[in-house]
């Protein structure tokens, strides 16, 4: 039996998330200060508080000061143990910038600016790349998302006249990116994570931090690289394509290249107008599907999960996490198991990127009669 999906204690959740999100895109201050959204969501909180006996923030500052100094435990929420990572917070302490965590909590909202902002652009260039015939612009433009969330106003200009995706998509790419703010500026220069490309936000006690959950988990990031001001700006894609485009992007063509480097398997990559991530051919005529996800919270990837577009077809259906989300939390693959829709416990598969590479290794070495089953694999887990 399922877990409920949700309650009135996690719809609060997610307004506060929305309107954490919602004052981090404000360029300017606005008139009235708060939008609807963020003063209603800090007025349902300080109802809901006062029927709890508890202390009500005093402002929507100090609503904003609890989610980036107090773990979602220690809010007076009754949350499933399973919606809760860890001691995880909303927002970063000294960047003040939003968490991934709180960016899945506004995506999984009936109605959130962040999921409508990445499909509208999306779809967007989905529809025209149909329309056009054109697949392979589409990939590029993927590609071009996931490899380079940072351009300078003269390579965004430039970009019109690329045959790969710009001549296409060239107006839905410029509205996929915008103007980088100041405060992204030290010394005279940006710092672009050495493994993400993305810019790093400036600490106030010195030093840079990586906005993507891995490079900064991983240190991969470093002190990042110089980029200095351009004559025609900086540009960066906005916050949640950055967040959910480009960070499983990169962990998408991580695992195209394992493939090819350690098995000579050369992946699809987002066969079909995007069906799902890589389609992976195996001896014997088989094909495997993979979506990759790189989510903080396994309850909330479960309950918003569908199921695969069965063109082109495929033989079995994988969901891929980076393998550190496990290392995060043990419970990982049991938590997504039991919050994953009924429909869809026979039709896909979690693994996590090394248990998925383990299995294609099994497969390429008995072939062509291998019937490995998944759920032998540790690290992952059978949905």
């Amino acid at each position: 039996m399922k877990p409920e999906a949700s309650g009135s204690d996690e719809n609060l959740l997610r307004l506060v998330a929305s309107a954490l999100a919602c004052l981090s895109r404000q360029r300017t201050v606005p008139n009235p200060v708060y939008p609807a959204k963020v003063q209603d969501a800090y007025n349902r909180l300080v109802l809901h508080c006062l029927r709890r006996a508890a202390e009500p923030p005093g402002s929507v500052a100090e609503m904003c000061r609890w989610a980036a100094e107090l773990p979602l435990e220690a809010w007076p929420l009754t949350l499933p143990s399973e919606s809760r990572v860890g001691e995880s917070r909303l927002v970063d302490k000294e960047t003040r910038l939003p968490h991934q965590l709180c960016l899945e909590w506004e995506v999984s909202a009936a109605d959130p600016a962040a999921e409508l902002f990445e499909n509208e652009r999306i779809l967007e260039a989905l529809a025209i790349c149909r329309a056009a015939k054109a697949p392979d612009a589409y990939t590029a433009f993927r590609a071009l998302l996931t490899s380079k969330p940072v351009l300078t106003g003269a390579e965004l200009a430039l970009l019109g006249g690329d045959p790969e995706c710009g001549m296409l998509l060239h107006s839905v790419i410029k509205r996929c990116y915008e103007p980088v703010p100041a405060s992204y500026l030290r010394d005279g220069a940006y710092r672009q994570c050495a493994r993400c490309r993305c810019l790093m936000v400036p600490l106030h006690r010195g030093g840079h931090r990586c906005e993507l959950d891995r490079c900064r988990r991983e240190g991969t990031g470093g002190e990042g690289e110089r980029l200095r001001p351009d004559r025609g700006g900086v540009f960066q894609l906005g916050r949640p394509l950055r967040m959910f485009v480009t960070s499983p992007g990169l962990a998408e063509i991580e695992l195209e290249v394992a493939l090819k480097k350690k098995f000579g398997i050369t992946a699809q990559m987002w066969p079909h107008y995007d069906a799902y991530d890589l389609r992976v051919p195996l001896p014997g005529g088989r094909n495997w599907a993979v979506d990759v996800k790189d989510r903080v919270n396994p309850v909330l990837l479960a309950r918003t999960l569908t199921p695969f577009r069965t063109q082109p077809p495929y033989d079995r259906a994988f969901l891929v996490v980076p393998r550190y989300r496990f290392r995060d939390n043990e419970a990982y693959g049991r938590q997504f198991r039991r919050n994953l829709p009924d429909e869809l416990a026979d039709r896909v598969t979690l693994l996590d990127d090394r248990a998925f590479l383990r299995l294609v290794g099994q497969i390429v070495a008995d072939q062509p009669d291998t019937r490995t089953d998944a759920r032998t694999e540790k690290g992952g887990s059978h949905a």
